[in-house]
């Protein structure tokens, strides 16, 4: 499966477009591969697939296996109104959304709710800022602290047990100042460039929920192919190259502590640059 994600967030070309930030619908492409499940049906229809996605990879005990028959909702829609993009606010930030054929707090359906973590306050917003660990957002009007300065900020819209909608408009990505105008220096990221962000896995994992861990991250203006970009994903030292965006199911990790690092690499192997292609996370994982 391949994207090609509008730099700008998808929601605003496929939406309404904004003052700032947004780019024109013909700027967002599919890839012909793309399966079906992707593409809108009825308006607000949630589908289910059991597409194969792929072979799961073993190394050292560690099993990875890629997976897309989760619920879709091909026709979800998420618009950020404010921050404005580029713009600077107060602190704390005042954030609204507009979410269109998709419901925050309901709980996802399909069989990966009971066999994986799973929030018992449902679906959400997945709200990333300099691509620390992501803050979940149940409501579509909050306000956010944030250090004084320059921020890149993504938005996207989450299942209950936390995979992310990966169609063209579930997300936004923009930058932002909170403070004043005089509060440190900007921020120099480019919002064209190829950038990975990473979303799961987090925390502690116990019991069941340890047994089957998901990895998902969130890609913008790449794809993923066997000749192509891929995602480095170190686990416990053990490394998986990843070439489809897609969540991962992860099984085999041993109690303790795990770290898991993901880099977006070009088809050599070599890191592609940006301040957030390489990121290292340690998560606890308990019997």
């Amino acid at each position: 499966m391949k994207f090609v994600l509008n730099p700008f967030g998808g929601t605003l070309a496929v939406a309404a477009a904004l003052a700032l930030g947004s780019c024109s619908a013909s700027q967002q492409t599919e890839s012909a591969t793309t399966s079906p499940a992707d593409r809108p049906t009825a308006l607000g229809a949630q589908t289910t697939t059991n597409s194969v996605a792929g072979e799961a990879q073993s190394k050292n005990g560690i099993t990875l296996t890629p997976y897309n028959d989760s619920p879709r909702f091909p026709d979800a829609q998420l618009r950020l109104n404010t921050p404005v993009a580029g713009s600077t606010v107060p602190n704390p930030v005042p954030f609204s959304y507009d979410l269109t054929n998709f419901q925050l707090t309901k709980m996802t359906g399909g069989e990966h709710a009971t066999h994986m973590a799973n929030s018992m306050k449902g679906q959400h917003l997945h709200l990333i800022i300099d691509n620390q660990p992501y803050i979940a957002k149940y409501e579509t009007k909050f306000t956010q602290d944030m250090a004084p300065g320059s921020h890149v900020v993504l938005s996207f819209l989450s299942r209950s047990y936390h995979e992310s909608l990966k169609h063209l408009g579930a997300y936004d990505l923009r930058v932002v100042t909170a403070g004043t105008a005089t509060d440190t220096t900007q921020q120099k990221f480019d919002l064209k460039a190829p950038t990975l962000f990473y979303s799961r896995p987090k925390d502690t994992y116990a019991g069941a929920d340890a047994k089957k861990i998901m990895l998902d991250f969130y890609l913008v203006n790449t794809t993923l192919s066997a000749n192509g970009n891929k995602v480095r994903a170190t686990i416990n030292g053990t490394e998986f190259m990843l070439d489809q965006w897609m969540p991962y199911m992860m099984e085999g990790l041993p109690a303790g502590q795990a770290t898991i690092k993901l880099e977006l690499v070009d088809s050599g192997g070599t890191l592609i640059p940006g301040p957030y292609n390489s990121v290292t996370r340690t998560i606890t994982v308990q019997p």
